[in-house]
C-alpha cells in the first residue's frame, strides 16, 4: 500500500508516522500524482503543534504538507490540461503532500521544466511564492537598496535574488557560514546580532525596502534604518502590521500556478537557485523536521518518497 505522513493530535516532532494508507484516486478536474518530492515548510510545523488552531484547525488524523512535484498516475474526469506520464509540480491546500501519492486539483499543477530537479521543483511553491510576493509589496526599482533578514533561508535566499533581478543593491542579514552564498549571489551580506544596524549602515548609506523573512525585532530595525512602512514586508512579525501599518504579503498574496511557473522558468534559465540544504526519505520525515526546527539552513529541506 502507498505510504503518507500522519499525525494523530498536536504536538512535537515525535507525533509524526508514516503510515499505510489507501491508493487515493482523483475526481473531476483531478490528478493522482506519484510524488517524487515534497518541501517541507515552518508552516507545516506551526499547524501540527497547534500553533495555527485558531485559523485553520486540524481535523486527526492529519496529513501535511503543501509543495510537490512529481508524475501523473492517473487523471480524473474533465482533465484534459495533464495525461499520464506528464512531469509536473504544483501544490495542494488539502494538507497531503508528504506522501507517495496525492490528488492535486489540477488547476495547481504546472509542467516541470526539463533542466528543473524534482529536489527544487517539490520545494519551490510555498517558499518561492512567499518570496516573489514579499519583494512585490515592497517594489524594488533600479538602484534601490533591499535589506532581507533571514536572507539564506528557504524564502529568504529566493527573495535576495527576486529583488536583484528586479534591479535592486540587496543586503542580505544572516549568519557568517553563509556570507559566501550570498556573495557569489550578488548580495552584500551582514552579520544578524546586537549591532546589525550600524553593520548595515557600514554597507549601505541608506535603505529604501526592508523583507522580514524572520520576525524578532527586525521590523523595529527596518523603521530605525529609515524604511516607509509602506515598504517593509513581513511575513513572520504580524503583531509588527497593526502596529506599524507594515505589509504582510507572503504565498496566499502569489498562490498561483502562473507565479510558480514564471519561478520555474527562471531556474530552467539559470537566473534563481534554490539551495536544498538537505533531502530525507519520507521514513525520515521527523529528523527533517528536527533540521528544519533548528533554524540553521541555507534554503530547503526535501522529502523524498
Amino acid at each position: 500500500m502507498p505510504r503518507a505522513v500522519r499525525f494523530d493530535g498536536y504536538g512535537g516532532t515525535e507525533k509524526l508516522r508514516v503510515v499505510d494508507v489507501p491508493r487515493p484516486a482523483p475526481g473531476a478536474g483531478e490528478v493522482l500524482v506519484r510524488v517524487k518530492a515534497a518541501g517541507i515548510n515552518p508552516g507545516e510545523a506551526k499547524i501540527r503543534e497547534g500553533l495555527l488552531h485558531g485559523r485553520g484547525p486540524a481535523t486527526f488524523p492529519s496529513g501535511q504538507g503543501s509543495d510537490l512535484a512529481g508524475v501523473v498516475e492517473e487523471t480524473g474526469p474533465g482533465v484534459t490540461g495533464f495525461s499520464v506520464g506528464d512531469e509536473v509540480l504544483g501544490f495542494t491546500n488539502r494538507r497531503a503532500s508528504h506522501a507517495e501519492y496525492v490528488v492535486v486539483e489540477a488547476h495547481n499543477l504546472t509542467a516541470k521544466p526539463e533542466k528543473v530537479s524534482w529536489e527544487v521543483a517539490g520545494s519551490l511553491f510555498v517558499a518561492g511564492t512567499t518570496a516573489y510576493a514579499a519583494v512585490r509589496a515592497v517594489s524594488p526599482r533600479h538602484g534601490d537598496t533591499v535589506v532581507v533578514s533571514g536572507a539564506a533561508g528557504g524564502v529568504g535566499s529566493i527573495a535576495v535574488q527576486l529583488a536583484r533581478l528586479a534591479g535592486g543593491r540587496v543586503v542580505g542579514i544572516a549568519g557568517p557560514a553563509n556570507h559566501a552564498w550570498l556573495a557569489d549571489h550578488g548580495v552584500s551580506p551582514v552579520a544578524y546580532g546586537d549591532g546589525v544596524a550600524d553593520r548595515v549602515r557600514q554597507v549601505a548609506d541608506h535603505v529604501d525596502a526592508f523583507i522580514d523573512t524572520f520576525g524578532q525585532g527586525y521590523v523595529d530595525l527596518a523603521l530605525e534604518l529609515g524604511v516607509a512602512p509602506d515598504r517593509i514586508d513581513t511575513i513572520a512579525d504580524f503583531d509588527a502590521v497593526g502596529r506599524h501599518g507594515v505589509k504582510a504579503d507572503g504565498s496566499a498574496a502569489a498562490a498561483s500556478t502562473g507565479v510558480l511557473a514564471e519561478l520555474a522558468q527562471l531556474v530552467a534559465d539559470g537566473r534563481l537557485e534554490v539551495p536544498i540544504a538537505g533531502t530525507y526519505p519520507l521514513a525520515d520525515v521527523q529528523d527533517a523536521f528536527r533540521e528544519l526546527e533548528r533554524g540553521h539552513t541555507r534554503g530547503k529541506i526535501v522529502l523524498i518518497p
